[in-house]
């Protein structure tokens, strides 16, 4: 595991290359958006290159932008206008990783579903950038 830590002592950019996260069980973030970004990232999957999920909402368009990496090629995004992020602000996020899916929970309550499209049922790889980390739980 590498972390990244910023003088406060969160974490800044973040990385795991031994997640043990299997079907059934959920990812809990707390942290704060940094103030000078226009998007952050949450990836999961089983490497840098072979992404289960890529979540990227992105501000100045108002929209949550989820796909998937196999390899060097993207999957086709799947764009969900919803806009409960901006820059600066506190965020806590669930994401619950199913044989089929992914659900992901927002601050607001609002959750949205992205297929497993590359079918894998244990994932060993995280990494986020864009946030100040506070906290996160598998469980």
């Amino acid at each position: 595991m590498v972390r990244w830590k910023q003088a406060d002592g969160s974490l800044s950019w973040f990385l795991v290359t031994n997640l043990n996260m299997k079907s059934g069980m959920s990812l809990k973030i707390k942290g704060k958006i940094h103030n000078d970004v226009n998007s952050f990232t949450i990836n999961l999957g089983q490497g840098k290159e072979t992404l289960n999920l890529h979540f990227n909402p992105r501000f100045n368009e108002s929209t949550i932008v989820c796909n998937t990496l196999d390899g060097s090629s993207w999957g086709q995004e799947q764009r969900e206008n919803h806009s409960c992020f901006s820059p600066g602000s506190e965020v806590k996020l669930t994401l619950t990783f199913q044989d089929k899916d992914f659900k992901v929970t927002l601050p607001d309550g609002h959750s949205l579903t992205f297929p497993n499209r590359l079918g894998h049922n244990h994932l060993r790889y995280l990494s986020m950038d864009g946030l100040q980390i506070s906290s996160f739980k598998l469980e």
